[in-house]
């Protein structure tokens, strides 16, 4: 059923070449294109981008003269470089592509006023599911922000065209699906089920478990120790300073980790990073917030915000007026315990 449009509603803005079903807007898309066209995906990737991506280089595959994917965005999350390397996806740093050597280019899971690098490029289709507020003159545009995933919609381009994917791209599609969905614990709609279902006895799901997990280096396993030894506890609350960190992702590993004792209302796990302090909140959001309690103990000092069962902070070292003194895990617990 098509999207209902209100009054003041920011689709609006944008220029719709989409009609009721799956078929007229895969039709649409298709009439974009001609033979000779070489076409530059572009996209700011992480899995639902990825695999969005590899789904219209499927679509395109007999359409167009070529297809090639590329990205602005260093790949720095461990699952998304796994994703990459196992699932053999072709991609190029768009700083590294001419963009004028391509007759078409199609934006996918982001828009062109998402990032700088974007707003100079004439893209002639976007295909996403992220909110907007500005009007596009593309040729194609189909933005469905009540939907979880953009992967959504590719399964749904694919399954018009009748097109099977194959298990690389039903993995893609799979993984950006749990992504963005959080597991269908955020935003999603029944086509998100559905395209959900379909893939699930298509894509290897061992494969995605691999990438799920694939989240910690080997030389990042000293951070457990260090957590472990440093780790305070009071009143069913865990307290642990891990020092300077790589990267902030670990803090929210171990914090997860911890997170999994029965016994424990609350986890607070902080490191510093750069030149910031960087702290990761954990609890069940059962008559708790952990984003209130964020924002209430740093927000004045730094960022600071979350959902319910998980939040972050981050205050530049400057604001916390420590003096010669280092943070520590003490340090952490005295600030939580003033507002807890």
């Amino acid at each position: 059923m098509a999207r209902k449009q209100k009054k003041n509603d920011p689709l609006l803005l944008c220029k719709q070449t989409y009609k009721n079903t799956a078929k007229d807007r895969l039709l649409a898309f298709w009439s974009v294109f001609s033979k000779d066209d070489e076409v530059l995906v572009i996209i700011n990737a992480d899995p639902d981008a990825l695999a969005s991506a590899l789904a219209v280089k499927r679509l395109l595959r007999y359409k167009v003269k070529s297809v090639t994917i590329a990205h602005p965005n260093e790949i720095r999350r461990l699952n998304n470089q796994a994703m990459v390397k196992r699932l053999r996806i072709p991609i190029e740093r768009l700083k590294d592509v001419k963009i004028d050597h391509y007759s078409k280019r199609v934006m996918v899971d982001s828009q062109p006023n998402h990032l700088p690098c974007f707003e100079k490029i004439k893209i002639h289709a976007i295909i996403d599911h992220h909110p907007v507020a500005a009007k596009f003159d593309s040729e194609f545009i189909d933005i469905r922000p009540e939907y979880g995933a953009t992967s959504t919609m590719a399964v749904e381009y694919l399954r018009a065209a009748g097109m099977t994917p194959s298990v690389a791209l039903a993995t893609a599609l799979f993984y950006g699906i749990k992504v963005d969905t959080q597991d269908f614990e955020q935003k999603s709609v029944l086509a998100d089920g559905i395209s959900f279902r379909y893939l699930f006895n298509i894509a290897n799901r061992d494969l995605v478990r691999k990438f799920e997990l694939t989240d910690l280096r080997q030389s990042e396993l000293k951070y457990f120790s260090i957590a472990l030894a440093e780790l305070k506890y009071s009143k069913g609350r865990y307290y642990t300073h891990l020092g300077r960190v790589r990267s902030p992702d670990v803090l929210v590993i171990v914090a997860d980790f911890l997170n999994h004792v029965g016994e424990i209302d609350w986890v607070f796990v902080s490191g510093v990073h750069g030149e910031k302090l960087v702290v990761i909140f954990r609890c069940d959001g059962y008559r708790k917030s952990a984003g209130k309690l964020a924002d209430k103990i740093f927000g004045s000092l730094g960022s600071a915000g979350g959902h319910k069962g998980a939040a972050r902070a981050e205050v530049p070292l400057k604001n916390l007026q420590l003096g010669d003194k280092e943070f520590t895990s003490d340090t952490l617990k005295r600030f939580i315990m003033r507002h807890i």
